[in-house]
Parts: C-alpha cells; structure tokens; sequence
C-alpha cells in the first residue's frame, strides 16, 4: 500500500529519534521504493524545519544538534529574549542574531558563548518555524511615487514596513491601516506588505481605537448565522421551558452590579436557616440551555473567548440579544438560571451544596455604591431597600467571614488601584480616577468566590471532564529577587525555598496602609506566574485553593459557558463513557484557546487604557503631580499618580549628578551627591511631554 506524505514524515522523524543523532540521507531513506516521495518528505520537513540539514549534509532532529525550541519576545530596541518551551532560563538574544525574528514566533535557538551585560546567556535564532503575526497595524506615511511604510502600533516591531505604490491601496499619509505581510524581514531585508484596509486618520476620534481592536485582533462583527440565531430566539423565557427548571421565582433574588453594566450574569438569595447557618444561593445565567455546541454562536463565541471591556465600547463575546437581553438576569423578568446552593456556617466553611438549573425572577437591580452607602448607614437607601436591608446586613456578615476563612489558609489579596476613565460624547477622557471597590464589591466577589471553589470541588470528586483555573507557584528565582528589594523596605517573605501562600500574604498585609503598600503590591505581583484554563487540577497558588473554576460569568468568559454544560450534562444523567472521552479530547484545545484569548483582551484593555490616560494628560502638560516611583531601569523611572496614571522620568533630566542604576534594589543612585530615587519614594512631577503614538508619557522632577 502507498504510503501517505504524513505517515513517511512521521516515520522518518522516528528514525531520526531513534537515532538520536543526525544520519546521512541515503540511511534516512533505506528501505524506501518511492524515493522520489520520500524525498519530497524531506523537502517539507526542511522547510517547516522540523528537521534540519548540518554542515555535514547530515538530516537530524534539531535538538541533536545543540537547538533550543521556544517563543522570542521582542523589545523596540530591536533586540529580544529566546523563552524556551521546557522552562529552562530565559535567553538574551541581541538585535544582531535576532535574524528577522518577530514578537511571538515560534523558532529554534542556538547557544552562544556570549553573556549579556546583566549576566544572562546569549542566543542567536536559528531557524523561525512559526510566525506570530501576518498583518501589522500602524501609521502610513507616503514615500512620494514610490509608495511608502508604514510605523507599526506595536512597539515590539522595531522596524517599517515598507509598502510598494502598488500595494498602498487608498492609504493616505496620517492614515491608520491594517496591513498584510508580504516578505517578513530576515535581518538583512526590510519587511514588506499590502495595505488591506483603511481605518481613518490617526486624529479621527475612534480610531485610536480601533487601530488597537485591530492591533489585538479582536474580532469586531459577528458572523450572519450567528446574528440570525440570536434574533431568533424569544427574548422572553416560554411557559414550557420552566417545566425543566426549579422553580425560585417566588424567592427574594436580587443583582449587585455596577452602574452601567448591562450583562447581568449572577444574583443572589441567602435565608438565614434555623440552626443559624446560611444557605446561600449563586444563580448563575443559563446562557449553556441558549448556546448549542458547535453553533454558530458557539463558533464566534469560542473565538472570541471573552467580552472585552475598552474604555469607549464594549466587544461582547455574545450578541446584545443574549448577553443584554434573554440571558442578563433583569429585575421583574423570569430568567433560566443553573444555581450553586450552598449551607454554609458562621466560620465560613460550606456544610453542604447542590446545583440546579432553576428559573428566577430577580426583584431588584442594585448598584454596588447604593449598597456600600447603604451599609453604611444611609438612611434614604435604608428606606428604599428596607425589605432588603437584613438580607444585605446578614450577607456583609457571612462575606466577612468567608474572607476571614480564606485569609486563614492564606488566600492572596492584591489590592491594586484600577482606572476609572470618564468620556465625553466624543470618546475624550474628562476625568480618571481610581474605581472604588466598597463593601459591596468584596460582598459579591466573596460569594463568586465560594460558588467557584464549591463547583470545581464538586466536578473534581466526580473525577468528570472539566475545566479549571489554575494558577501555579511562582518561579523561586523571582521570588528571591523580589524578596532582596522588599528586604530594603524592612519586610520580607519567609521561606522563599518551601513558599506558600500565606508568606507572601503576610508581607501584603504588613503594607497595607502604608506609602510602600502599591509598589510592594505590584513588585510581587510580577514575580507571580499568570493564572490560566487548564484541563488538568493544578490548584490556584494566590487563593490558597487546591481546586477553582470559573462558573459565575458565562455572558462574558467561555470557559464558564464550557464548566455549565459539563455540570448539566451530569445534571440529566448524560455524562456517559463516550461523552467523558469526547470532552476529555477537547478540552485541552479549548483551555489554551481561552487562555490566548484572555490575554489578548487583557493587553488590549490596557493598551486602550493608555491611550486614553495619554489623551487626558496632554490637556494638562506644563501641570505638577504628586506621585509614587513605581518602577527603575537605566534610563530612568517610572512615576505612578493618584489617578493610576504612569510617566517616565528621564536620566538625562537629572542634571544634577551622573545616575547609576543598581539593578537589584531597584533604584538610581547619585555618584558625588549620594541622592537615591528607588521603587516607592514619594516625589513631586511635571507633565512635559505626551506621545500619542507610542502611548506613553514623559515627567520632569519639580525642584
């Protein structure tokens, strides 16, 4: 039987393997009739450089021959850092060797025997076997007749791209546009591409924007079939689809939710029960009964991932129609919901639980800032809400003590300030400040907490198919290294060797309150490893939790959508042998999807964030800022404001000494004047300088 060109490539890396070591080619080959097909194997296995040809002439597997697999991560100087795929140390990879290497490719990486300035060991790329990126957005600028380049958004590519007359399509100088990469660049030539679309001119308001949905491509639109299946399901619950669900309708369930949000995915009922505990229940929308896998909807929801939230819009993960409208849990309306039931002591600790899919009507739609003030004794909100007024008080109640119960075990809380940006009709900032998080807030995340740990605690025994949230131990060399600055401060983590939770829990508890408590907060935070989906349990290292999910947001995350359908499918008894393996399959593909798509969310939300903190600030160039020294490099360091707004101090606006950068303490020190500016002093600037373009902005020291 002819043999495919998968199975001879897959038998000649066998070889290879096996070997351990390269071969010549005519041994590679022995034993083949068709050589002709072998060779054309060869020939594609080369060119996706999954094997590489030596100086020899000899084929061998890439790592045979002293090659390092990973991901680059590049640096607007032009140079990067080699990631390896097992783990190993981090590479330096100077502009030199990089050899047209991009942010986020995939290649293979030699070792040099060069050691970078601070240390660290150098590579050079060998050979890129993924590319991370096929178009780039940016700023066109006309070369005249003979086309022109474009200034990439991305400050991770260091380079132009250039663009053919040919190729500028309508772009005009001033122009943001979206770009197809042609010829990537090698080192030696330039990067060459096609302008696929025209976003506007740079000044239009809403393209700052946009450019950025484009940078993180977040798709915008959703698919004809899946719009066509939205408007078609009823936006009110029909009789016949209660009959599957647990009736709530007649108990007191309310919302806790922001002003303007508009996805209302959870509520809350809690009973205060005879023998003094709580039974408090989690209903969670049932947005899995709406959203079939394998939809339409659930194919553009897969693809997004997850709503995202930028400062001028929102790009839902679900159309208006199921995350506004028949999913989000409105006051006065029967909604389908699946519930997490929980009977829960005074200490916090759950004696029981159950889930459910049930059917509510929530009474009211509540505001965490009317509910803070509430608890706090407004006596117009008292009045208003007086029916709810000893649900809420009972809620604060078993919401101090569930966190008690987690600060306890060691549960990691950090406590950073986050932006409130206010816009004008136009998309301009008119204030920023920091978001408040009251009583409220931490009353709901308490309760979305204990639901989250209670489901995947439940799906775990069950030994199903499933998906968790999981964060693992930070790396120890980090942790080291932070510890020797937080050590400068007059804290420090204990154990660093066998660290838990609870020792770094300490340090941020020590700093609460105090000029050092942000930094501190943020420092330990960067050394801590990111939390991801997974299909495996690894546990969530900052809650201090051996097994977390997420359940309480299916309007907005994918992965809770997933976690819902496992639940109800071992709710109906459906959980069947071809079903666990069907799911077991799936859900590793699915875990990195929604971890990929977190990210890219993330960095877009901040990256829009920037912009618009840019945008204020430059209205307020030339105006004095107290500020807090939130980070320290060799060119100088960053100031953060009271309103979280962060801008650079230049080295060479110090001019009244020669400024060393002493890496380990994180600071800048003065040679003949012994003056030290380092992470957490407090210090008072001026705004002198606002680059759009790059998003970030420049502060001088007011003397």
């Amino acid at each position: 039987m002819k043999e495919t060109k998968e199975t001879l490539q897959n038998e000649i890396i066998d070889r290879l393997k096996t070997a351990n070591k390269p071969l010549r080619i005519e041994d590679v080959t022995n034993g083949y009739t068709d050589k002709a097909a072998v060779n054309a194997a060869i020939s594609e296995l080369l060119l996706a450089h999954s094997v590489v040809l030596t100086k020899k002439k000899k084929l061998a597997m890439p790592d045979n021959v002293g090659l390092v697999a990973g991901k680059i991560q590049a640096h607007a100087r032009g140079f990067g850092f080699f990631i390896p795929d097992d783990g190993t140390q981090d590479l330096f990879v100077p502009a030199e060797a990089m050899h047209g290497a991009m942010n986020g490719d995939a290649a293979w990486a030699r070792m040099t025997e060069f050691v970078s300035r601070n240390g660290s060991p150098e590579a050079e790329i060998a050979y890129i076997t993924q590319r991370a990126k096929k178009q780039i957005v940016g700023a066109y600028e006309s070369d005249g007749r003979m086309g022109g380049y474009i200034v990439p958004d991305d400050p991770h590519i260091p380079m132009d791209m250039i663009v053919p007359i040919k190729h500028a399509g309508k772009a005009r100088a001033g122009d943001k546009v979206v770009a197809e990469i042609l010829e990537y660049p090698d080192g030696r030539r330039p990067m060459l591409g096609r302008v696929t679309e025209v976003l506007g001119n740079k000044n239009v308001a809403g393209t700052d924007v946009l450019s950025i949905i484009k940078q993180y491509e977040l798709p915008e639109k959703f698919s004809g079939n899946a719009l066509r299946m939205a408007r078609q399901i009823p936006p009110e619950v029909a009789a016949d689809e209660t009959l599957t669900h647990e009736s709530l309708v007649g108990k007191l369930i309310f919302t806790i939710d922001g002003a303007d949000a508009k996805d209302l995915d959870d509520a809350i009922s809690l009973e205060k029960l005879k023998n003094g505990n709580y039974y408090l229940g989690v209903h969670i929308a049932d947005v899995a009964h709406y959203v079939q896998e394998g939809s339409a909807l659930d194919r553009d929801a897969l693809t997004r991932g997850t709503s995202v939230y930028l400062a001028d819009r929102v790009l839902p993960m679900l159309p208006v129609e199921l995350s506004n409208g028949i999913c989000s849990l409105h006051p006065d309306v029967e909604r389908l919901t699946l519930s997490c039931f929980m009977e829960v002591d005074a200490s916090g600790k759950v004696l029981r639980h159950r889930l459910s899919e049930t059917v509510i009507r929530s009474k009211y739609r509540l505001v965490y800032e009317d509910v803070t003030r509430l608890l706090q004794g407004d006596e117009t909100l008292r009045e208003r809400y007086k029916e709810l007024v000893p649900v809420l008080e009972e809620l604060h109640t078993l919401a101090q003590a569930l966190n008690a119960r987690r600060s306890k075990r060691g549960s990691i809380d950090f406590d950073l300030p986050e932006a409130k940006i206010t816009l004008d009709d136009g998309g301009h900032p008119t204030q920023i400040r920091q978001y408040p998080h009251g009583i409220a807030n931490k009353m709901i995340e308490e309760c979305m907490l204990l639901a989250n740990e209670t489901v995947a605690e439940h799906m775990y025994n069950l030994k199903s198919p499933f998906l968790y949230r999981v964060h693992e131990a930070p790396d120890k060399e980090k942790i080291t290294d932070v510890n020797a600055f937080i050590q400068t401060l007059g804290y420090g983590i204990r154990n660093v060797s066998d660290l838990q939770p609870r020792n770094i829990q300490r340090v941020l508890n020590a700093v609460k309150g105090t000029r050092e408590e942000n930094i501190i907060n943020k420092v330990v935070l960067r050394a801590m490893q990111k939390a991801r989906y997974s299909e495996r349990c690894l546990g969530h290292f900052g809650l201090a939790a051996p097994r977390y999910c997420h359940f309480t947001s299916p309007i907005r995350r994918y992965p809770d959508l997933v976690v819902h359908r496992v639940i109800k499918l071992m709710l109906h008894g459906t959980l069947t042998l071809k079903e666990v393996g069907r799911l077991n399959e799936r859900m590793p593909g699915i875990a990195d999807a929604c971890s990929r798509h977190e990210r890219a969310a993330m960095e877009a939300e901040r990256a829009v964030d920037d912009l618009k903190k840019c945008e204020y600030m430059r209205d307020h160039i030339g105006d004095d800022y107290e500020g807090i020294i939130s980070g320290v490099a060799n060119y100088g360091f960053f100031v953060e404001l009271a309103n979280t707004v962060e801008g650079l101090v230049r080295a060479n606006t110090l001019h009244d000494d020669y400024y060393t950068f002493e890496e380990k303490t994180y600071r800048l020190a003065g040679r003949k004047n012994g003056r030290v500016f380092r992470l957490g002093d407090a210090v008072r600037v001026c705004v002198t300088a606002v680059h759009m373009d790059a998003r970030n902005i420049d502060f001088e020291l007011s003397e």
